[in-house]
């Protein structure tokens, strides 16, 4: 009886983990381009493609692994999709394993295609040399270079390794914190020296997000104030409708009081008139506060565009910076700097590497290390 792809997949897991030091691969250049889909961490997309196309041919061996769009229409084809959200995307979730959290088949380099995937096609997505390596991999597999066994059992080995490593660092990163044990506290202004450090790094823009919501989960019992559950850093407000990034609520009751949207450029005045003509004119409820973050220069005449709709709207809009928000905060709340330094790293850690790459977390862990032993 052939197995189903969940049987495959976690018979493939068991063997691996039972021989991780030992590859499944031996021929060099196939080796390094699962190594080079498996591990690069600017594309977590390819490596999705990769083992939903491996699963398929090992679950059916009558299909071409390149072709894993049935609008293709021939009789070998597969859906690539079908695979990966029904049998890849429960496993990586299971076993924690470092890919994307979405289907490949929906990233702009292989939606929407009805083409066999082969080596001289241009599939324009970046890093060039991950897809270059993908499409050659499905190659070797069909050319009979290597089975398709082999290249699965090989990727997950690779994700398996990859995601022991992060584990390692990230475990010795946080056991060489001190304040975590009451050894040190830093002040305020250290603090902000600290998140302003973070937030110049590349691939922020999600961290404005954490810093408001940080705030008012330390604030919460003082305010009886909450902020609501928040989205996927990569799902827009019209899917999810909501008001903005962040989303305050009184602490027993459901109607939004205060919202929060950030900004990682310059707010200008059609962004105002977005959110009071697409969000606060929807809403049934009243929200005192709608409040622009960002990390950018404040346009003083938006600041007074914003001011003025009070009296027609009833609604204060504001633009604050997101540094001059955190430092007033922290001294408003300046015996609990601590607790928000603690729930903001809570939060960075908790959020999908999509959001929130691991070196931007290790850079934060190691920043506040070094803040500490400063």
């Amino acid at each position: 009886m052939t197995p189903t792809p969940d049987e495959i997949l976690q018979q493939i897991y068991e063997k691996v983990t039972a021989r991780l030091n030992e590859a499944w691969i031996v021929e060099t250049d196939i080796f390094r381009r699962v190594e080079l889909v498996s591990r690069n961490i600017n594309n977590r997309a390819g490596v999705r493609a990769l083992l939903a196309c491996a699963l398929a041919k090992v679950h059916d061996v009558h299909i071409d692994i390149r072709k894993p769009y049935t609008e293709i229409g021939d009789t070998d084809t597969f859906s690539g999709r079908a695979y990966d959200e029904r049998f890849i995307a429960p496993f990586i979730t299971q076993h924690n394993l470092p890919c994307n959290p979405t289907t490949a088949f929906l990233t702009p380099a292989l939606r929407n295609r009805n083409t066999v995937l082969t080596p001289d096609l241009n599939l324009s997505g970046r890093p060039k040399q991950v897809y270059d390596a993908l499409l050659q991999l499905l190659a070797d597999v069909y050319e009979g270079r290597i089975t398709a066994q082999q290249l699965l059992s090989e990727t997950i080995r690779q994700l398996i390794l990859l995601r022991n490593e992060k584990q390692q660092r990230m475990a010795s990163l946080l056991a060489n914190l001190k304040s975590r044990y009451g050894d040190v506290s830093l002040s305020a202004e250290q603090i902000i020296t600290l998140i302003q450090q973070h937030l110049v790094t590349k691939g922020s823009s999600r961290l404005p997000v954490l810093i408001v919501t940080a705030a008012y989960i330390t604030a919460r019992p003082y305010l009886q104030e909450r902020a609501l559950p928040l989205q996927a850093h990569n799902a827009a407000d019209s899917q999810t409708q909501a008001l903005g990034d962040v989303q305050i609520t009184l602490e027993n009751e459901d109607n939004i009081i205060t919202c929060y949207e950030m900004k990682s450029k310059k707010v200008v005045i059609g962004d105002i008139d977005l959110a009071v003509n697409h969000k606060l004119s929807k809403t049934p409820h009243r929200v005192d506060n709608y409040i622009f973050i960002t990390t950018e220069p404040i346009d003083e005449a938006v600041s007074t565009y914003a001011r003025n709709l009070y009296d027609q709207l009833g609604v204060e809009i504001v633009i604050l910076d997101c540094i001059g928000f955190l430092r007033h905060f922290l001294h408003l709340f300046h015996r609990h700097r601590m607790t928000f330094l603690d729930h903001y790293q809570d939060l960075v850690l908790a959020e999908p590497d999509s959001a929130i790459s691991q070196p931007l977390k290790e850079v934060f862990l190691t920043l506040r290390q070094a803040a500490e032993s400063d």
